[in-house]
């Protein structure tokens, strides 16, 4: 594996695949690489047909095959990540920056807040463009820098005109809302110190301190380091699909007056901020118990949530919520029984309802939940789940099972 690197932010200019250069996205772009393309695509390009598959594509193409075959594959993948943004199927790409490029939906997500403001929206870290094209389509005035000019490329490809190279640390813009995606890989290995983005993320809130700025993180990202760089802003964590994506800073001038922290769920088109009410009591759980959002739990929501839905906690230090009522559109667990965990007492427990399909989910408590299953030995015909937990701490710390039918 060969990266080529720029010496003067270190960024990665190739993908860590293949090496894409200037001069191949120009013959990507000519009328022979497009009729090219096309002669390419109509290769099946499966596990079982991809040797015979290239080595026809490099009799009829030469050196040229490699870019051929590599553009092909990367548009199929991108149908799925990038398709609601329009038609991608002509759109050039890079493997590591198909990887890096946000989602279609959560772009979108951002683009249609940002679009609100009204102003031109800078995206200073542009890359193959698909902020710029999920900016465009919600309406707003979008242009794009970047430092690396294979992507550059690439955008100009993608998404037409209003790109210039520029270094995201040096602003070309004035009065445009600012967005930065920093570079969270390298080589195939993620960057997890927000002082090893690229560029880094210190360096860009000092940068942009006196403009309105919008930066995307890793959603693992340390709450707490933020407000050590002196961000104070607003951090919204957004989940699609079941699954944290991002991290996303917004500076105090694009904000909601008092929110500082924000779960977007987009599944369920919901979103909680922690100027709501957090007034969610303790108690043993009701009817149905509720694992929330990933995006909730991290944005440190749990009791804002559940105090929305009318839930409870069953630990103060657990994000488990349970209640009465589901909340809408939402999958939960009916509770069946409640038992000290230990394992002979579960398996008799799951044998005596016929449980054969087993979920198990598990917080605060260190359980191994394909270990357990497989102890477990679940042979029956009913599909059932088992969330274990910690209730109480310190000395009075007791793990417990709470055996459950789910919603859906």
């Amino acid at each position: 594996m060969v990266l080529q690197r720029d010496g003067h932010r270190g960024q990665t200019l190739l993908s860590a695949g293949l090496r894409f250069t200037a001069d191949d996205v120009g013959y990507l772009r000519s009328d022979a690489g497009v009729a090219a393309l096309a002669v390419v695509a109509e290769s099946a390009l499966t596990d079982v047909t991809r040797i015979a598959d290239v080595a026809a594509a490099r009799a009829r193409f030469g050196d040229r095959a490699p870019v051929l075959v590599e553009t092909t594959l990367l548009r199929r993948r991108a149908a799925d990540k990038l398709g609601q943004l329009g038609d991608v199927a002509n759109w050039l790409f890079t493997d590591e920056a198909l990887q890096q490029a946000t989602a279609a939906p959560v772009a979108q997500h951002r683009a249609r807040r940002l679009s609100a403001s009204g102003v031109v929206i800078h995206d200073a870290t542009c890359s193959i463009g698909t902020e710029v094209a999920a900016l465009r389509t919600a309406g707003a005035h979008a242009v794009g820098s970047d430092i690396d000019p294979v992507r550059l490329a690439m955008a100009a490809h993608n998404v037409g005109a209003g790109l210039c190279r520029a270094d995201a640390l040096h602003p070309v813009t004035r009065d445009a809302v600012v967005i930065v995606d920093p570079a969270r890989r390298s080589a195939g290995q993620r960057r997890f110190n927000p002082a090893d983005y690229q560029p880094g993320l210190g360096e860009l809130i000092d940068c942009y301190r006196d403009r309105d700025l919008v930066v995307k993180c890793s959603p693992g990202i340390d709450f707490d380091q933020l407000h050590r760089l002196g961000f104070d802003g607003e951090i919204e964590v957004t989940s699609y699909h079941g699954s944290v994506r991002e991290a996303c800073l917004w500076s105090r001038g694009l904000a909601e007056p008092a929110v500082r922290r924000r779960a977007s769920v987009l599944d369920r088109g919901e979103q909680v901020t922690d100027a709501e009410s957090d007034d969610c009591g303790v108690r043993p759980a009701g009817r149905w118990i509720v694992d929330p959002d990933g995006a909730v739990v991290r944005a440190g929501l749990v009791r804002h949530y559940g105090a929305r839905h009318g839930l409870w906690q069953l630990d103060p230090d657990i994000a488990y919520l349970s209640g009465d009522r589901l909340p809408p559109d939402v999958r939960g667990f009916e509770v069946l029984e409640q038992l000290e965990f230990d394992e002979r007492r579960l398996r008799h427990a799951l044998s005596a309802r016929d449980c054969g399909v087993l979920e198990i989910l598990v917080r605060g408590v260190q359980v191994d939940p394909d270990a357990l299953r497989r102890r477990l030995r679940p042979r029956g015909r009913q599909s059932l789940s088992v969330l274990i937990t910690r209730l109480g701490s310190g000395a009075a710390a007791r793990a417990t099972a709470y055996l459950c039918r789910p919603s859906r």
